[in-house]
């Protein structure tokens, strides 16, 4: 997994509450087996004019020149701004596979549904939450101003403003630790590889009959 520690990148605003997993990424297009794939279906029935299925070639779709990922100035936007309850409805990891593959590494927003906030971390992608006033603010600011982009350190547990205001944000210290250093599940147990060898081969002398 790709690990995050500082992130200076321009910030796409959308301005929705309970944006649920299936608008991230339509139940159309989980039949893949791979967790690639996914970004240029994100947020597929509002960023394209048509319906798209699975083996639909995005290219030559048609886009809502309307919604905020289709405009000019939010092109290459690595964090996103949104509204309460982001990530609500299924429990799809699909979502933030989308959202990290299309390049989102950080999402701000006054609260997660709990599954989506935590398969954020385990895939490389900080979610960053804030007060509502805050946000209301942030929006604003994105909205007057061309080229908006924001400084997060996850070690220091802030954001900067280009006005150089600091923002201070909370983040578990164990989720933290994981994101920092790149590390999801397979990473942690990779770190007792030795022990895990080691008992493997305990029990392979034990009981050689449970490993023939």
């Amino acid at each position: 997994m790709q690990a995050f520690t500082t992130l200076h990148a321009l910030v796409a605003p959308l301005d929705r509450s309970n944006v649920d997993t299936d608008a991230i990424i339509p139940k159309q297009f989980l039949k893949r087996v791979t967790r690639t794939g996914f970004g240029p279906n994100l947020f597929d029935e509002w960023r394209y004019l048509d319906h798209g299925e699975a083996d639909t070639d995005c290219a030559t779709r048609p886009r809502n020149p309307d919604f905020v990922l289709n405009q000019p100035r939010y092109q290459g936007a690595g964090i996103l701004l949104a509204r309460e309850n982001f990530g609500c409805g299924s429990s799809r990891e699909h979502a933030p596979w989308a959202l990290a593959e299309y390049g989102f590494r950080a999402i701000v927003a006054p609260s997660f549904a709990d599954i989506f906030y935590n398969n954020c971390f385990k895939n490389g992608i900080l979610p960053v939450v804030l007060d509502a006033a805050t946000v209301a603010r942030l929006f604003g600011e994105v909205g007057a101003t061309a080229g908006y982009r924001l400084d997060i350190s996850l070690a220091e547990q802030v954001l900067r403003t280009p006005s150089r205001e600091t923002i201070r944000f909370e983040v578990d210290a164990f989720r933290k630790h994981c994101l920092l250093n790149g590390l999801d599940e397979i990473g942690l147990s990779l770190q007792h590889a030795d022990k895990v060898r080691a008992y493997e081969e305990r029990t392979r002398r034990a009981s050689p009959w449970l490993v023939a």
